[in-house]
């Protein structure tokens, strides 16, 4: 039964109103001049009104309000005269069911009223546990009313706003912080069909609800985003409707929470529609919202909110002419015990010669340094450092190296053995007449008591051949899976300086034989370890086997045998600096750099493109023959590589290069997830009848709007895991729990978001289905990590982060390694503050 204030007649209530109402207008008529209502009920006036003053009230309410008996108020007082919108009729008819369902340890009671006095009434006030505003809006409050109000809130109340509560309350600054929002002056005011993408995963209020909610409502637009001030749950996206002029771009959102001013706030600007209120998924939506708001259920409502976070640098600039703290920073890895160990590739400090003479028996000579950081000293040692090739400074790229020290990972029993892999170029093994040289993966012992690396303790499991005539692409992560086997990501060990920026696949320029500028002799050559993701299984003797399951198994006898390498994984790909594995699940998580074509081509296809992958199984990406979601390149072969041939067939390639000495048939090309371009996420053409992209740029459909490129090179993340075992030390919430991060080296327009991808889909090449930046949390700017090269979690939860620094090929005053830990604290309300025990 619903029941309203004191029981009084409806004629009573709207004698009440109308006294109220003409309260309003006196304190209206009071404003600064310019002040206009009727722009203010859309947006915050000019001059709007602070903050209730305290004194206008002496309420005094029990904290925190309600109890074990739990009572949920509904206002749905109105500026406007009239009758009661059909609207606010379903949300107090759709709200006393929910108060009547569910298991009996989250029920309520409901009660309503449209008079204000209420929240000057601190004896019936204080009796609610949650206020839910379902008003269509205005200044529905006094002063001393909303003063009450506030004293609620700082008792420990709840408050849940739904669609038009965002317009209530226009001069008020307290009430806009409560809310959190105000809907833009314009947009569209008609009722669309659109996909809500739901991305807390944890919050009661969404938990249980599709990630990609499909529902018709009408839709509002902000004045200003509240995204990162407070804690949003859901967005809409825009690409699905009409948002109009005012629209809020990829980042739109629709319902979020905080802790607000002592008590506990919800909004959603859903609800705007009576058929809203019969549909059980928002009904799922409001329940979980009050449950939070009532004290019946804990939410964390902080998570995503980024003053909550603090990025902290743990190193210091090296001492002159030394890398005492760090080198060219390269990679990361954290030990359970909480050290970090990190790598620079090589580049010395910007003090220290660098050679580029090829008659000079030290040419590219560096030093590839292992730092340990010590989070219990806060100590720096330097552990060891490598000969490696990999110091010929910047330059042309028949100048410059990216060779070096590449990658580090530690033996899953690292804590009993000590055992670190490093992925470099030693010095030694270069020809200096042939400019080619080795690449391995060896195996190390770190004593751990002095964090020292025994170099004569090193044991090579892997070791191939890679050209170095010519710069670039070097590839260097790895990373282990929960069966013991080792991924190690090399990249395609070719030039992009021959192909005008696209498709890598020009045979004609060599050096003494070895083509240096057809990523088809590497990347897409079934036969070499280069442009791939390996997979081995490491065996204590310092050897290794193959599993099962890899692309290849090394014995296939097609084309006449001997034309594959077991090894392989993952083919075509072109420099994946950083893999990842999902703890969770042994799925394998990829990015790698694209090429330098600024804009697509009709003559030879895609701009450059940056990729992330989510690898399920063996595949071939498709470098050089296609990008992004199967868009193709043209080929191009002898005796005039600038004119074109046919294009590629993503679904049955080919490779004819005259450098191939692996199969022409390859296996078919697995689209993948995000790929991003100078003009923007995902681009997308019309295709002809053969399925080849018109690359018209005037034609491209932007399939990710959450990101773009220009200066480009991808930086796969981890996935986070929460683990509720460790200390609340800095580790990060169980809001990002399955959430996959994504960045780029560069932080302007380039991605630094973390997204959620559909299981069912993200093997085949799916598009994630959320995101949200993570530019205010990871910061970026000068002084902040403007250049990322690595990140991962620690066993602490806390988020460790490589910045390179602000030059190329050698270490500065910004090369550094960085903590970004939570400070937020634990979900609400306190265990002891709950209305109920659970059960």
């Amino acid at each position: 039964m619903r029941l309203t204030s004191h029981q009084e007649p409806s004629v009573l209530r709207g004698l009440s109103a109308k006294r109220r109402r003409s309260r309003r207008r006196a304190w209206a008529s009071a404003l600064a001049a310019g002040a206009v209502v009727a722009g203010a009920l859309s947006a915050p006036a000019a001059s709007a009104r602070p903050a209730p003053d305290p004194s206008l009230t002496t309420m005094s309410i029990k904290s925190p309000p309600g109890g074990a008996n739990v009572r949920v108020l509904i206002f749905y007082g109105s500026a406007a005269s009239g009758d009661e919108s059909p609207v606010v009729n379903a949300g107090i008819e759709a709200i006393e069911k929910i108060g009547l369902s569910g298991p009996a340890a989250q029920r309520f009671k409901v009660e309503t009223t449209d008079d204000a006095s209420v929240f000057t009434d601190d004896a019936r006030l204080g009796r609610y546990n949650a206020v839910v505003f379902l008003t269509g809006g205005g200044d529905v409050l006094d002063p001393e009313q909303e003063a009450g109000l506030e004293s609620y809130m700082e008792a420990g109340g709840g408050f849940v706003g739904i669609h038009d509560a965002a317009r209530a309350e226009p001069y008020s600054d307290w009430f806009t912080g409560l809310i959190g929002a105000r809907p833009a002056g314009t947009g569209p005011t008609d009722v669309q069909r659109a996909t809500v993408e739901v991305g807390d995963r944890q919050n009661p209020a969404t938990k249980d609800l599709p990630v990609q909610w499909k529902r018709p409502d009408q839709w509002l637009n902000w004045v200003k985003n509240p995204s990162g001030d407070v804690h949003t749950v859901a967005r809409v996206r825009e690409s699905t409707y009409r948002p109009g002029a005012s629209a809020n771009g990829w980042d739109h959102p629709v319902s979020w929470c905080r802790d607000y001013d002592g008590g506990r706030s919800f909004y959603t600007g859903m609800g705007g529609t009576v058929s809203s209120y019969d549909e059980t998924d928002f009904r799922t939506h409001l329940r979980g919202a009050l449950l939070w708001t009532t004290r019946l259920a804990q939410a964390d409502c902080k998570a995503a909110i980024n003053s909550n976070y603090k990025a902290e640098r743990l190193t210091q600039p090296n001492q002159p002419g030394q890398n005492d703290q760090i080198g060219e920073p390269h990679g990361l890895v954290t030990a359970p015990d909480g050290r970090v160990l990190y790598i620079g590739r090589g580049g010395a400090d910007s003090s220290q010669p660098v050679i580029t003479d090829w008659n000079n028996p030290d040419v590219g000579k560096g030093k590839g340094e292992i730092h340990v950081y010590d989070p219990k000293t806060k100590k720096v040692t330097l552990a060891g450092a490598l000969t490696v090739f990999g110091n010929k400074g910047g330059g042309d790229e028949l100048i410059k190296v990216e060779e070096g020290l590449l990658g580090i990972e530690l033996d899953p029993r690292f804590e009993q053995n000590g055992w670190v892999y490093l992925h470099y170029t030693p010095h030694s093994q270069i020809n200096r007449d042939t400019q080619m040289a080795e690449r391995r993966v060896s195996r190390f012992t770190l004593d751990l008591a002095t964090n020292k690396l025994d170099l004569n303790s090193e044991k090579v499991l892997l070791k191939w051949p890679v050209q170095i005539h010519s710069c670039c692409h070097a590839g260097g992560g790895m990373a282990w899976d929960s069966k013991g086997n080792l991924y190690i990501a090399t990249g395609d060990n070719n030039s992009s300086r021959f192909s005008d920026g696209y498709s890598g696949n020009n045979p004609e320029p060599n050096y003494k034989g070895v083509s240096f500028a057809d990523a088809r002799r590497t990347a897409g050559n079934t036969n070499n370890l280069n442009g791939k993701i390996l997979r081995i299984h490491p065996e204590p003797d310092g050897t290794y086997t193959l599993p099962e399951g890899n692309l290849f198994t090394g014995k296939e006898t097609a084309e006449g045998g001997g034309k594959t390498r077991g090894e392989i994984y993952v083919m075509g790909v072109r420099n994946p600096a950083r893999i990842s594995v999902d703890k969770k699940t042994d799925t394998l998580y990829a990015g790698w750099v694209g090429p330098d074509a600024g804009a697509p081509s009709t003559t030879w296809g895609p701009a450059k493109y940056d990729t992330f992958a989510v690898i399920t199984k063996a595949s071939n990406r498709g470098w050089p023959y296609c990008m992004g979601n199967k868009q193709p390149y043209r080929d191009r072969n002898l005796p005039d590589p600038t004119k074109p041939l046919g294009w590629y067939d993503c679904d049955h390639p080919k490779n004819e290069s005259p450098n191939n000495d692996g199969l022409v048939n390859l296996p078919p090309v697995t689209g993948n997830n995000i790929w991003y371009s100078p003009q923007g996420g995902a681009p997308d053409y019309p295709r002809d009848a053969n399925g080849v992209p018109s690359y018209k740029q005037e034609e491209a459909t932007y399939l990710l709007p959450w990101l773009k490129g220009g200066g480009q090179a991808a930086m796969d993340g981890p996935v986070y895991r929460y683990d509720a075992s460790i200390a609340d030390s800095g580790k990060w919430p169980a809001y990002w729990d399955g959430k996959w991060f994504v960045g780029d080296f560069y932080d302007s327009d380039q991605p630094r978001n973390a997204v959620l991808t559909d299981p069912r889909t993200a093997g085949d090449g799916g598009l994630p289905v959320h995101s949200e930046s993570l530019k205010k949390i990871v910061p970026i700017g000068n002084d902040g990590i403007k250049n990322l090269m690595d990140w991962k979690f620690g066993p602490d939860g806390a988020l460790y982060v490589l910045d390179y620094g602000r030059g190329f090929f050698t270490s500065d005053t910004k090369s550094a390694l960085w903590k970004v830990t939570y400070t937020g604290g634990g979900p609400t309300p306190a265990a002891g503050r709950l209305a109920r025990k659970a059960e």
